[in-house]
């Protein structure tokens, strides 16, 4: 009981500390996973639920700080690439899945996840696949796990090669899993890094439409796919700060609470991410989001500093 408590009570005061807006989304994550790897989870399947929906929401409110003619111009630049970019990460996780002789829905999960964008699409197409729990663990364990190294050495790497912040964010949205950590990787690089970050990100979301019906026909599935309509919204907001300039206060509070809504969902991320999340990823299976990763970050990061890839 007394831990239990204390756990709740811990787990309040993180919650609080993030919701004032003070820290950055990288510290809103190490929090979370300080709490996560120290505390049991008192609200573990609550807090997949709430970082799912702010995590929308957030992505959203962003949309208020940013010109719809940018978010047009980046979405459709980035099209092509993003595409393409897909296509050889799907076939180039799967191969290494084979090699690794990693479980067959396993590494199409941990691919797709790569690809289009982290847990999203492993969510999203998880349903179709019907794998095991075993095999949702891992995939989903490699991922998160990932996902929280690239918020904290993007940065810093981004930096180091000296990139500028369009640069930064094409290769954070190119490179890194979930739209969290891509988000919060850009908006410590810099505002224009976000706005492209989050743009080129979403672009590259929405690709889990067509994934999810070839995926589905490919397993003769009846399930349902799920349009991700917060991107809609999202495009929505841009166009209102255009629309309706007399609302710009307005437009700047909802945008500052999207970011302190996204160190929330970080935070909440966090706590999720324990040694029983990361012992869940399996070696196989981690071995192969690892090395899927590390060609995917360096080849597009390759490929935007000699300019093959740019907007």
């Amino acid at each position: 009981m007394r831990t239990v408590f204390s756990s709740k009570f811990v787990f309040a005061i993180g919650l609080a500390v993030v919701a004032t807006g003070l820290l950055s989304p990288a510290l809103a994550l190490a929090v979370g996973i300080g709490f996560g790897l120290l505390f049991v989870h008192p609200f573990e399947k609550l807090s997949r639920r709430w970082a799912k929906w702010l995590l929308q929401l957030s992505v959203v409110f962003l949309g208020f700080g940013m010109d719809i003619g940018e978010v047009v111009k980046a979405g459709r630049a980035s099209v092509v690439f993003t595409a393409i970019g897909i296509s050889a990460a799907m076939a180039l996780g799967l191969t290494f899945g084979k090699w690794l002789k990693v479980r067959s829905k396993a590494a199409f999960l941990v691919s797709a996840g790569t690809a289009i964008c982290g847990g999203s699409a492993i969510a999203a197409i998880a349903p179709i696949t019907d794998p095991d729990e075993e095999e949702l663990a891992m995939s989903l364990g490699t991922v998160f796990t990932l996902n929280s190294v690239a918020l904290v050495i993007f940065p810093i790497i981004g930096w180091a090669f000296h990139l500028s912040q369009t640069q930064f964010g094409l290769w954070a949205a190119l490179a890194i899993h979930d739209t969290s950590s891509v988000v919060g990787a850009a908006a410590k690089f810099g505002p224009h890094a976000l706005a492209v970050g989050t743009v080129v990100k979403l672009t590259r979301a929405l690709w889990i439409v067509p994934v999810a019906l070839v995926t589905a026909l490919l397993h003769n599935s009846k399930a349902r796919v799920k349009f991700p309509w917060f991107i809609v919204f999202f495009c929505l907001a841009a166009a209102a700060t255009r629309w309706f300039p007399p609302l710009t206060a307005m437009f700047n509070d909802l945008n500052k609470a999207g970011h302190i809504g996204l160190g929330l969902t970080l935070f909440l991320i966090g706590t999720g991410i324990s040694l029983r999340t990361i012992r869940s990823a399996g070696t196989r299976v981690m071995a192969q989001g690892v090395l899927l990763w590390l060609v995917v970050a360096m080849a597009s990061l390759f490929a935007i500093r000699i300019g093959w890839i740019s907007l």
